[in-house]
């Protein structure tokens, strides 16, 4: 008899795919999207602190040379920089990893970027779990370390129709972003759906008699997998997509917690300080009393590994969210 040895699961920082094999994506859409804002307004500029191929930067500096800074290796320079461009009015859109915006380079974008309400756009690569290089590049805690700063907009996308249409939105808002960036072959789920990206607003994806799921991020295209999963099990499953963080749309989120339905929030982010709190202290402050699971990444530093390894073991799968729901019911 022969056995076969499975293939071994690789992983990279660099790669980072959690696509799924067979799954429609759009080639570096963030990169394609900022050409295209930045075709159609003078001011936008793009800098990279040594990360530019990484982030898909590099899509808007073959593009546009002239604009595009490489600032190497000084994550507080390049917001800093970013933060002196605004002055003088241009639209600085600033990428590196999201470890290095939110850890090593606070101080610059709270009081040079921030308090001052610049319009500085931060790109973060490599947000949560999208890489299994251990905890010097996985950015579990990023928005529990944004969320408490005046005037940053926070937005964790699901997929390319996400960020292509965040992108001039972003370029168009006043004060600060912050943009947790897929990069690479990101998946093209929710152009199924007959959905826009709407800054500071939620969407209800798809209705359910049973289950109602928060997500935000690559959680919304899980979500929506274990929702059609289920369907096989007569368990009809609501998905309510938070691309904006903060600010956050929480009339659209209450009207769809305020029901008898089984309720998790899903995230690619620790259980502290993202979206679960994010909606438990909306869920407190409104006086709904409704009970609120939380599908995200535990507080802990995590493993180095391949990413389906690693989705499967901190609950990130669509398997682990099926599973949570049965249980639940």
């Amino acid at each position: 008899m022969t056995t076969t040895t499975p293939p071994k699961l690789k992983t990279s920082a660099m790669i980072a795919s959690f696509v799924d094999p067979g799954q429609r994506t759009a080639d570096a859409p963030f990169g394609h999207a900022l050409v295209e804002a930045a075709q159609n307004n003078d001011k936008i500029v793009g800098l990279s602190a040594d990360l530019a191929k990484y982030t898909d930067m590099h899509i808007f500096a073959q593009a546009f040379p002239d604009r595009f800074f490489q600032m190497g290796m000084a994550e507080q320079l390049l917001l800093g920089a970013s933060a002196g461009m605004a002055e003088t009015g241009l639209i600085p859109f600033a990428s590196t990893y999201s470890v290095f915006a939110a850890r090593r380079a606070y101080d610059f974008l709270c009081l040079d970027i921030a308090e001052p309400n610049l319009n500085v756009n931060i790109i973060g690569g490599l947000p949560g779990l999208t890489t299994g290089y251990g905890p010097s590049h996985q950015a579990t805690e990023d928005i529990a370390i944004f969320r408490g700063m005046p005037n940053l907009t926070i937005v964790d996308p699901c997929d390319s129709v996400d960020i292509s249409q965040a992108v001039p939105q972003l370029a168009a808002a006043d004060g600060p972003t912050y943009l947790r960036l897929l990069r690479g072959k990101v998946a093209t789920v929710l152009d199924e759906y007959d959905y826009t990206f709407e800054l500071g607003k939620a969407k209800v994806i798809r209705a359910g008699n049973d289950v109602v799921l928060v997500s935000s991020g690559l959680m919304t295209m899980r979500a929506l997998q274990a929702a059609t999963n289920l369907e096989k099990h007569n368990i009809d499953v609501a998905v309510v997509h938070t691309p904006t963080i903060k600010p956050f749309d929480a009339d659209t989120v209450l009207a769809e917690l305020d029901t008898p339905r089984l309720a998790f929030t899903c995230e690619n982010h620790t259980k502290i300080g993202g979206l679960f709190e994010t909606v438990a202290s909306a869920v407190v402050e409104r006086g709904l009393g409704k009970k609120v699971g939380a599908i995200s990444l535990p507080d802990e530093f995590l493993a180095a590994g391949a990413l389906p390894t690693l989705h499967d073991r901190y609950g990130l799968s669509t398997s682990s969210i099926e599973a949570r729901i049965m249980a639940g019911l």
